[in-house]
């Protein structure tokens, strides 16, 4: 009986991705993914935090300051479940919607939207949103990931900057170089701004940049823009989704003449972890990096995301998120998850009944 039980506890647990997802010849053992155009209240999302916070105008560095709040930021999911393309239930475009309230604020500081990862152990990774920005001029739509004002890396699309025939992306790397500078980044080597093919108010794109120790790269619907080896972050931070504007001639404009919208249709990050238990978690579940599916390859995005009916998500399938933290992953890979402890529990009890039993007294 005992050989049966140690076979039964040492069965190694079998699913997809065990030991992480592949970005070119990078491992990133976590993931994040979050399905916005099916998502029906942010509020009770353990992976993101609608923010709430007002900032002056002094320290927001414009005429006006920013007052961030939840009732901003929107779920507008589509009118059906299994639906993947359409109107929101809210009407226009499906996804978690970020406003700024349009008009002079009374009290100086303009309503705006923001949500920021609850994990802040994210250390290098690839990170991708799928966006539709604003047409109205005077806003920001900015997707971050940030340390602290010297090690933050920045994808920033600004409304008052899109014309007929133009449409950049501002890509930022803030450093301590842009910090001395007033947090201005335009005049050193980590600050890029690229033309892109396409009007980001016309419909969703996806955004993305890859972070390693050597360096980080942009990227658009899969087309990459630039790659920056300066600056480069060494420090584990989280990701956050803004929409805001302070009135800065030079920067975000506005504030918007009237209400704008900023729609996200998903997120996605392939990440490695600062953190001590889930490092430990991650050697735990991967007992043979080399093993067949121990790794998944991330698709690339090599076009528009058209709803979630072109995009990937691991966290959609079966058992291929073992272990992972995301929200409302499927129960069948909680319960591979799980296995393991139940086959030990199944151990002992039978080690109790067939055993302890009989023992003499």
């Amino acid at each position: 009986m005992i050989i049966i039980l140690t076979v039964l506890v040492s069965r190694p647990v079998t699913a997809d991705c065990e030991c992480g997802y592949t970005v070119a010849s990078a491992l990133y053992t976590e993931l994040l993914e979050t399905d916005f155009l099916h998502r029906t209240d942010i509020t009770v999302d353990t992976d993101w935090k609608a923010q709430n916070y007002t900032v002056t105008a002094k320290s927001a560095r414009g005429p006006y300051g920013k007052n961030a709040t939840v009732s901003n930021v929107v779920a507008n999911p589509l009118k059906s479940k299994y639906d993947w393309a359409g109107e929101g239930v809210l009407g226009g475009d499906a996804g978690l919607q970020l406003w700024i309230r349009g008009g002079i604020p009374d009290d100086g500081l303009v309503p705006m939207a923001e949500v920021a990862t609850t994990r802040e152990d994210m250390l290098y990774g690839s990170f991708r949103v799928g966006m539709k920005m604003t047409g109205i001029t005077g806003t920001c739509g900015a997707f971050f990931w940030y340390f602290d004002d010297a090690q933050e890396i920045d994808m920033e699309l600004l409304s008052q900057q899109y014309n007929a025939t133009s449409h950049p992306v501002n890509l930022v790397l803030q450093s301590a170089a842009s910090e001395q500078a007033g947090f201005n980044a335009a005049n050193t080597p980590t600050f890029s701004q690229h033309p892109l093919p396409f009007a980001p108010d016309e419909g969703y794109h996806e955004y993305r940049f890859d972070w390693s120790p050597e360096a980080v790269s942009f990227y658009a619907d899969g087309a990459l823009l630039t790659i920056m080896t300066e600056s480069v972050p060494t420090s584990p931070g989280h990701i956050i989704l803004s929409h805001w504007s302070n009135g800065n001639k030079e920067w975000s404009g506005g504030p918007p003449a009237s209400d704008a919208v900023v729609t996200i249709e998903y997120f996605k990050a392939y990440f490695n972890s600062s953190d001590a238990t889930r490092l430990r978690d991650w050697s735990h579940r991967c007992t043979n990096l080399m093993a067949p599916n121990a790794t998944c390859v991330v698709p690339e995005q090599k076009s528009a995301p058209d709803g979630n009916s072109s995009t990937y998500f691991f966290s959609q399938q079966q058992n291929m998120t073992v272990n992972q933290t995301i929200f409302g992953a499927p129960k069948e890979s909680l319960a591979v998850m799980n296995r393991e402890n139940w086959i030990f529990m199944f151990a002992l009890l039978s080690f109790h009944f067939c055993c302890w039993k009989e023992r003499p007294v």
